[in-house]
């Protein structure tokens, strides 16, 4: 499968952005996704997944602002993200495993098999 992630830009504190990742290749229902991101000089950081049953998961950094959802019928994952700070500033990343149940949602890098190619998302303060 190939991911295409889209939606990042510039935006000050407490705006929003809605990412996008697009599947091709294979069917987006038959992974379960994840969202991460990678500031400059940091390791790359898990944010959200949700398996191909629609259970989700984020981390601590980002619950309660940020939303990740798929829309399998468009081959699409999102992540809503609210509130952002300068500290969201970062390369963010979808990703997809291959692997694990129907309600698996992975936390770490190694978890995932497909990596989309990374859209900047800068947050001004």
């Amino acid at each position: 499968v190939q991911l295409q992630a889209s939606g990042g830009g510039l935006v000050q504190a407490g705006g929003s952005l809605r990412l996008s990742c697009v599947a091709s290749g294979r069917f987006l229902s038959s992974y379960g996704m994840g969202w991460f991101r990678q500031a400059p000089g940091k390791e790359r950081e898990f944010l959200a997944a949700i398996s191909r049953g629609g259970s989700t998961v984020y981390a601590d950094s980002v619950k309660g602002r940020f939303a990740i959802s798929r829309d399998n019928a468009k081959n699409t994952l999102y992540v809503q993200m609210d509130s952002l700070k300068p500290e969201d500033t970062a390369v963010y990343y979808c990703a997809a495993a291959s692997g694990g149940t129907y309600y698996y949602t992975g936390r770490k890098d190694s978890d995932y098999d497909y990596w989309g190619q990374g859209t900047q998302v800068t947050v001004s303060s």
